[in-house]
């Protein structure tokens, strides 16, 4: 499900900014982004937001203000500087070359002098930063639950009127055999005329008929399912999308059964539209945690 939330951090020199977002994803995948120097931080911040948020892609971007770089000072390395000098003097005594050397030169020579930032001991930051990223999850979780909500009202109607196309099918499928017995019946006075019917050899068929086309037990199980994806569709129990993929591929075999066993137009018809049904099911599903 996608969601967006953000909280700050303020810490010693400045203030450190949250952010996350996420977007529809079958499976979980969190990516965060740091300023470098705080790179040892990166697990411990993927932990605190997968331990709330089992599915879908989250992005963590946490951002730096200004005011919280850390203090800068130029630095000499005095054993390069000693060996610059020593290097100089024997290339001078090599070629004859007579004269000193100033401190100017060696200070503009590579590497000699060096600008750097004070290292960070990231072990201050974090329980600030802790604080802010459970935050901006929260924030996050309450934005995904909203969305939620709306999927999960939209998705009971959908499977209500599943269910009122199955309850249309088993009315229908107590008619197919009669249906089935009165088109034969017609069928064979058209080819027989005045031949007498073997009344047996009729029954015998429709009886085969009957068994062939006999959709009274998927039916069942179809409504079971259907129960129970409504029981955990409404069930404050966590993460329930991968439950709710499986018990519909379950309805999907249902329906694809009762389509291909029942040999009526009409019922085929039910069977395509619970098929677009399912299918949009299918994509919503793929939003839930």
């Amino acid at each position: 499900m996608t969601g967006f939330g953000t909280a700050t951090a303020d810490v010693a020199g400045g203030r450190f900014t949250v952010e996350i977002r996420s977007v529809n994803h079958r499976f979980s995948e969190a990516q965060v982004r740091l300023p470098r120097d705080l790179g040892a931080l990166e697990e411990r911040v993927r932990a605190l937001v997968t331990e709330q948020i089992r599915r879908g892609r989250v992005e963590v971007m946490i951002s730096r203000d200004e005011g919280t770089r850390r203090p800068r000072a130029f630095r000499a390395d005095v054993d390069l500087a000693a060996s610059y000098a020593q290097a100089l003097r024997d290339l001078a005594a090599s070629v004859g070359v007579s004269g000193e050397i100033n401190l100017a030169q060696l200070a503009a020579l590579p590497d000699v002098l060096r600008l750097e930032e004070d290292r960070v001991e990231v072990e201050a930051f974090w329980p600030a930063l802790e604080s802010a990223v459970r935050a901006a999850v929260g924030a996050l979780v309450a934005m995904r639950m909203a969305e939620g909500a709306r999927l999960a009202e939209d998705i009971l109607v959908r499977a209500l009127a599943l269910e009122r196309t199955a309850e249309a099918i088993a009315g229908r499928s107590r008619g197919v055999v009669q249906a089935y017995r009165e088109r034969l019946s017609g069928r064979l006075a058209e080819l027989l005329g005045d031949t007498p019917v073997d009344e047996a050899r009729i029954a015998a068929e429709i009886a085969v008929f009957a068994d062939r086309s006999d959709i009274t037990e998927e039916l069942t199980r179809l409504r079971s399912h259907l129960e129970q994806f409504r029981q955990v569709v409404t069930a404050d129990d966590g993460a329930v999308g991968r439950k709710l993929e499986f018990i519909l591929q379950e309805m999907g075999r249902e329906t694809n059964t009762v389509g291909s066993k029942a040999n009526d137009l009409e019922i085929t018809r039910a069977v395509i539209d619970m098929k677009g049904e399912l299918e949009s099911l299918r994509e919503q599903i793929q939003n839930i945690e």
